[in-house]
């Protein structure tokens, strides 16, 4: 499906696969998935995703340690009563300079389309089950700000994309740009402007979630062409166009039928992969694959 995309990007598909997380039982609105790892300092990986059950009104972030990336032993689990929100959606996963463990979580403000993303830390993974949360990126009246790709320079500056949804035409919500933030600490941001966004006509019209960037430049996003694909959004490949965080699409269409693809390189080389996949019944799973 990706004619012009990056050279050899690590795709769902390609390597060897396994359901790492199940889905929370059949039927649409079921959902397990939306990713975010990061390397374990002592060993495997620590994965958080979010697990959503529309018809139950349940919702919550959960943390888990993994050897292999692939069995996933759950160390903490933020249910959404704890933020007072509505649901919950993907957060992001980053070990600090100072060998810390920083969660940011997304949040749905009750009775509306707005979002809003809080920061935890904690010295272990286990500790983010209670730690103390600081909201870093409120969004306001006018946008709705969730799912952010967070990552921390060789040099200690952190960069953020940020999906934003426009709240000022009514049930036009589900439109979504990402944008790029800077921070020193990880905590005070720096706003810069659209990183990327939809194209008129194409696969990707409705919107552009970015999901993952490599050091490298090369980048994921989730995209999807009307408001009737939202949730079923498919995966398209970018590319980073300049030091300013902005992303230009690379391919004209669809890489996968997944999303929130998270990419992680591997020291000995090769990539490990975790994405959201949906299921013939409208549930989806949470899978892994290695590549290389």
């Amino acid at each position: 499906m990706t004619d012009a995309a990056p050279k050899g990007f690590p795709l769902p598909g390609t390597g060897r696969g396994s359901v790492a997380v199940p889905a929370p039982g059949p039927w649409d609105g079921r959902w397990v998935g939306a990713p975010s790892a990061a390397p374990d300092p002592g060993g495997g990986f620590v994965v958080a995703y979010r697990v959503r059950v529309t018809d139950q009104r349940g919702a919550a972030t959960v943390v888990a340690r993994s050897a292999d990336g692939e069995r996933l032993t759950t160390v903490a689990i933020l249910d959404k009563s704890r933020f007072g929100a509505m649901s919950m959606e993907r957060p992001a996963l980053v070990r600090t300079p100072e060998d810390r463990w920083r969660l940011y979580v997304c949040s749905a403000t009750p009775g509306s389309k707005h979002w809003w993303i809080d920061a935890l830390e904690a010295a272990e993974p286990e500790g983010l089950a209670d730690a103390e949360a600081t909201t870093v990126f409120p969004g306001d009246d006018r946008v709705g700000v969730k799912d952010p790709v967070i990552r921390v320079g060789d040099d200690g500056r952190w960069r953020a994309w940020i999906c934003c949804h426009p709240l000022e035409e009514p049930d036009e919500e589900d439109r979504m740009t990402t944008a790029y933030a800077t921070s020193e600490d990880g905590l005070a941001w720096s706003w810069h402007g659209t990183a990327l966004a939809g194209r008129p006509g194409t696969w990707d019209a409705r919107g552009a979630r970015v999901t993952a960037v490599l050091d490298d430049g090369r980048a994921s996003y989730d995209g999807r062409a009307t408001k009737e694909e939202n949730f079923s959004e498919h995966t398209g490949l970018a590319r980073l166009a300049g030091p300013d965080g902005r992303l230009v699409p690379d391919g004209d269409g669809p890489a996968a039928d997944v999303r929130y693809l998270d990419v992680l390189p591997l020291p000995g080389g090769g990539y490990r992969l975790w994405y959201e996949a949906p299921l013939p019944d409208g549930s989806h799973e949470l899978r892994t694959e290695l590549i290389g």
